[in-house]
């Protein structure tokens, strides 16, 4: 009997998953200060979106601007702001320098004592995932994606501004930043966690990822200099400048699920799939949907159909032994490489999402960005028949 168990065991570990479905329960801590507010009346171990709200552990001292680089119309909110947070908040203030290298901003005589104050920084150089309670953003999605690309490991919660040209993700309009700040500051806010997805890239032997553990970086990558960041949006896969189709495997599980033949494919999060998936035919998922999308882009197939995967799958994508040109793959639109056969990219749904602050509440915010920024349903209403005309 003894014996019988053991076998027993055994096989069944073999054939038992490591891992849930749904994904990696996410972290409720964001920053050295932030936590998510708990709910004792929640049923399920994830929260109800409506029920997510943000709290501190310790007032927070220091905060993060991000600012889009070059544009000349984000120079004065970003003055006013700084003075607000340094001046009126008493907060620290952490500044990339590359921010601090435009003319405009280090000529200006009357800003200088604010510069004095702030603490610089440099991408892929200084590592201040410590050192930040909260993150404000001025511009559009893509100046959250680069402050999500800045965090390998817990993301402190990001308050962003609507200073850019779509702003499907900015929910809050400047014109009253300093009450919304201060409430921010204050605590007890509406948040929604944002998955994001973790990548690990093999190339012919050579790893380049983020580590065994969630976020470390390995000593292959520190001595190769290969930075991988995690994904708030998508990876792309695509035939680069190659003429041919794009010929590569997708397997879910170890399992080869089917062969993408066309441009290429996207892998997104739930909120990536209102960015390049939608345009590529997919449907838009809520964020707060624990899922993976998988898209073509112009498959060579009258039935090629974007689909939707449990959070907790593993994807790895090679190139195909019978692909007549290597592929390219890019991270949220950035670091794009070549993929050549023998390559792999596995791509699982990461444990540190990226808590965006609410203007209301989750879902009110979401239908609200798609109806202002995409017009989602929108058309010209049908007139009512009259009882006359009913007659007709």
């Amino acid at each position: 009997i003894i014996k019988l168990i053991t076998c027993f065991s055994l096989s069944f570990k073999c054939f038992r998953r490591n891992q849930s479905l749904h994904g990696p329960s996410p972290v409720t801590t964001f920053g050295p200060k932030a936590c998510m507010l708990q709910n004792p009346h929640a049923v399920m171990h994830i929260q109800d979106p409506a029920s997510q709200r943000l709290t501190w552990n310790k007032p927070p001292k220091s905060v993060l601007v991000v600012k889009k680089i070059q544009d000349a119309s984000l120079l004065q909110p970003f003055k006013e702001l700084c003075v607000f947070l340094t001046e009126q908040k008493n907060m620290i203030v952490y500044v990339e320098s590359k921010v601090l290298a435009d003319t405009a901003i280090a000529g200006d005589e009357s800003f200088g004592a604010v510069i004095q104050k702030f603490c610089t920084f440099r991408e892929d150089l200084d590592d201040i995932s410590n050192r930040v309670d909260f993150i404000i953003c001025l511009g559009g999605d893509g100046t959250l994606l680069y402050a999500s690309s800045l965090f390998q490991e817990s993301v402190p919660p990001v308050m962003a501004f609507h200073l850019g040209s779509l702003g499907f993700l900015t929910p809050f309009k400047f014109d009253t930043y300093q009450s919304q700040v201060t409430q921010i500051i204050e605590g007890n806010t509406a948040i929604i966690l944002r998955s994001r997805l973790r990548v690990r890239v093999v190339k012919k032997g050579i790893i380049m990822t983020n580590g065994d553990s969630e976020g470390s970086l390995s000593l292959v990558n520190m001595a190769l200099g290969v930075l991988v960041q995690q994904v708030l949006n998508e990876v792309v896969v695509d035939r680069g400048p190659s003429s041919y189709l794009s010929n590569v495997d997708l397997f879910l599980d170890g399992h080869l699920i089917t062969t993408v033949q066309g441009d290429g494919v996207i892998v997104s999060t739930p909120t990536g799939s209102t960015a390049y998936a939608v345009a590529a035919g997919a449907s838009m998922i809520h964020p707060n949907v624990p899922a993976i999308m998988i898209t073509p882009i112009c498959p060579h197939s009258l039935s090629f159909r974007p689909i939707v995967v449990p959070a907790g799958v593993e994807l790895k994508i090679m190139l195909s032994r019978d692909a007549r040109n290597t592929a390219w793959v890019s991270f949220d639109g950035r670091k794009r490489q070549e993929i050549c056969h023998g390559d792999s990219i596995t791509i699982t749904t990461s444990c540190f999402p990226v808590p965006s602050i609410c203007f209301r509440d989750p879902v009110n915010d979401w239908f609200e960005s798609l109806s202002q920024c995409l017009h989602w349903n929108v058309r010209k209403k049908q007139n009512y028949l009259s009882s006359e005309e009913e007659e007709f």
